[in-house]
């Protein structure tokens, strides 16, 4: 082997015996040489014998010269503007992986597919497994370091998957979500085996609100005894909403075959036999009244109960009982008119009714306090409260609002927007949680099993990811964590330990 200044050659030759074959002793400036003379018009075979080569070695370094010359006249071929470089390394493929997986939803699959069809890269379904499973650690650990004591009022649910029930909690002010396990069963123990871990991270709401879940109240009951559990206007409203759905769409059924019948009897008293049509009729008629009073009677009892008991600006909360009885009874009264509908509805509503108005008796409280703390009636109060639910557009919005002005003086300004506040705080309905089921449906129908290092990843990214718009503008820009905590973090992609992309 020799050696030279820049290390070891890998010429394996003695150093004192010269080249076997004289065509690779020459340099490239040589070769040029001969291709350049080769496309001259020399004769290829005084080339050969000059330079001691093979006719054949001339023509494959004329050729060369030829695709040289050919390619660097051709015309540009059109292409798009590079906008910047990336440089694809390791690090920046793994962040690729869990991106595609938590920001985009893709399976594990679609993963492998894209690297192949966009990058030319083969990566097993093992290797995206690992990526992600080498996040989990990091995510579970900063899932149970999270301060858990600002939550105020918490939201729980239930969310299915594959027949296995997935417990759901969720801080209703920030949108944290601080529960998210898969289990076997959703009785009262498991509820309250939970609802005791995350205690530990200080866990202590003000009330929570959920639906009408039995093993779910009752875990509440067994771990958080001295915390009530309001009950969820949503699903009520909701169950309402459907019953009068239905009530209208029979009605309207009543009408098209009673129109039918209408025409068919005209048809038949041509022909001299319209009176075998004439009982039919009369029935119709007699059930499509019947129908349409129905409809009417229980869509004006939703109404009453939306606007005026389950809604914030309304009256107090012994008044809001009362109505709510007398809704209930006139929907009772008319249940023999379609039992297998309204039946459940009346259950519902009286099995739920203390749950379902435990906000307005806080409300009530409340408003007592800022009547108090500004010295004023508390009916004056519940008159900016039910200000607010006034039509800005009629004139009697405007009317009473200069009325309370001229009573309140100068107090009217900061009393109405510490009302206005305390209106916004109040929390009736898992509109949160329900929000969050439905985001947490677009990656469970990826895949058939959950498993509990896949659910912490996705929690920790819910959490630590910033909303880009909201209705709430407090929330833009702003992760859900940033929000529980009032402190800013890093990327969640630099919180698992990756240095994220930047262009220069």
């Amino acid at each position: 082997m020799e050696e030279t200044d820049m290390g070891y050659s890998t010429v394996l030759t003695p150093p004192s015996q010269p080249a076997t074959c004289p065509a690779k002793s020459l340099s490239p400036q040589q070769r040029q040489g001969l291709a350049v003379q080769g496309l001259a018009g020399s004769p290829i075979a005084e080339l050969a014998d000059e330079f001691q080569v093979s006719r054949k070695f001339i023509y494959q370094q004329t050729a060369k010269a030829q695709e040289a010359l050919d390619a660097a006249f051709a015309p540009p071929a059109p292409r798009e503007d590079v906008l910047f470089y990336l440089p694809v390394t390791k690090s920046w493929l793994r962040q690729l992986i869990l991106a595609l997986a938590l920001v985009c939803h893709s399976s594990l699959r679609g993963i492998v597919v894209l690297l192949h069809d966009l990058f030319d890269m083969h990566v097993s379904l093992g290797t995206v497994h690992n990526i992600l499973d080498r996040a989990v650690a990091t995510a579970r650990a900063i899932n149970a370091q999270q301060d858990l004591s600002g939550v105020r009022i918490g939201a729980h649910d239930e969310i299915f998957q594959n027949g296995q029930p997935v417990l759901v909690g969720a801080d209703v002010d920030s949108t944290y979500c601080y529960l998210l396990n898969l289990e076997e069963h959703r009785d009262a123990d498991t509820w309250a085996v939970r609802l005791l871990e995350l205690q530990d991270q200080g866990l202590r709401p003000e009330a929570t609100i959920a639906d009408a879940g039995k093993g779910l109240r009752a875990g509440q009951t067994l771990a958080m005894p001295d915390t009530p559990c309001r009950g969820d206007v949503f699903h009520v409203q909701r169950d309402v909403g459907q019953l009068v759905t239905f009530l209208e769409n029979r009605a309207s059924g009543c009408v098209t075959a009673r129109d039918q019948q209408e025409r068919r009897m005209a048809r038949a008293k041509r022909k001299g036999q319209g009176n075998a049509h004439s009982k039919r009729l009369a029935n119709l008629r007699a059930q499509e009244t019947q129908a349409l009073r129905l409809a009417d009677d229980v869509a004006l009892l939703a109404r009453w109960l939306a606007d005026d008991v389950l809604a914030v600006a309304g009256p107090d909360h012994a008044s809001r009982c009362q109505l709510f009885d007398f809704i209930v009874a006139e929907l009772q009264a008319r249940e023999p008119l379609c039992p297998h509908r309204i039946a459940p509805v009346v259950r519902l509503l009286q099995n739920q009714r203390d749950d379902l108005l435990a906000f307005a008796a806080e409300l009530d409280q409340q408003l007592t306090a800022l009547a108090h703390e500004y010295q004023v009636a508390p009916a004056v109060v519940r008159k900016l409260l039910l200000l607010q639910a006034l039509d800005p557009n009629t004139p009697a919005r405007w009317q009473q609002e200069a009325d309370l002005r001229r009573q309140l003086g100068n107090r009217f300004f900061p009393l109405h927007e510490a009302v206005m506040t305390l209106a916004d705080q109040v929390v009736r309905a898992s509109s949160v949680i329900e929000n969050l089921n439905s985001r947490l449906r677009c990656y469970f129908f990826l895949r058939r099993h959950l498993g509990p290092d896949y659910l912490d990843l996705l929690r920790f990214y819910l959490n630590h990811r910033c909303f880009p718009r909201s209705d709430r503008p407090e929330r833009v820009g702003k992760s859900p964590a940033q929000l529980l905590t009032g402190q800013a973090h890093p990327h969640w992609l630099e919180l698992l330990g990756y240095q994220r992309f930047e262009r220069n």
